[in-house]
């Protein structure tokens, strides 16, 4: 009797299991990608542009999917094109969606932003499921750069080309030295004609 409480039970676990396991193989898993570029337009200028990339890698679509970027406060930064948000209706199973924006920092300084949030629904859970998105690495903003080196495309020539100078110029040397003649024989063909 005990023996076929413990095998009913551990049936029980089993398919609680299975069934634990097929839910969560049915669902959406939304991944978020968060990149930040910095550019210089004109001198004292510096711009961000944020790209979020999301990712479905669920079995399952993913509905109402908001995302928003708050990390970035506006006494140090200025959207200059685009918004911090944006609601996608539905992202299907291995598809993607991006959303852009850009801003313009106001102050001076080390900054590292959080990461995103992303909330979307999904049909079989009354809740929203939230994900996050990557953080952005620290970023020196209108930091001091170094001038740009006068020679900069010597050193890029040098740094593409300067192996193959390198070998042209020795089986070059090798040729000259094979054909033309020696010393030794010149001076021998000098006394010769004495």
């Amino acid at each position: 009797m005990a023996s076929s409480r413990r095998s009913l039970l551990l049936l029980v676990l089993a398919a609680i299991a299975a069934t634990a396991t097929a839910a969560v193989g049915d669902t959406p898993f939304v991944v978020a990608h968060k990149k930040v570029a910095l550019s210089r337009p004109g001198p004292g200028v510096e711009r961000l542009a944020v790209t979020l990339n999301l990712y479905n890698q669920g079995a399952a679509t993913a509905y109402d999917v908001s995302l928003n970027d708050d990390s970035w406060p506006q006494e140090a930064f200025e959207i200059v094109s685009g918004s911090t948000s944006k609601i996608v209706e539905k992202l299907d199973p291995g598809s993607s969606a991006s959303h852009n924006f850009v801003l313009e920092p106001k102050v001076q300084g080390r900054f590292q932003g959080s990461p995103a949030v992303i909330k979307y629904r999904v049909l079989t859970h009354a809740a929203l499921q939230e994900a996050y998105s990557t953080p952005t690495l620290p970023l020196d903003i209108l930091a001091e750069r170094p001038p740009q080196q006068k020679f900069e495309w010597a050193k890029r020539l040098v740094g593409e080309y300067g192996p193959l100078v390198s070998v042209v110029s020795s089986v070059g040397m090798f040729v000259y030295l094979v054909t033309s003649p020696s010393k030794s024989s010149a001076v021998k063909g000098r006394k010769k004609k004495r």
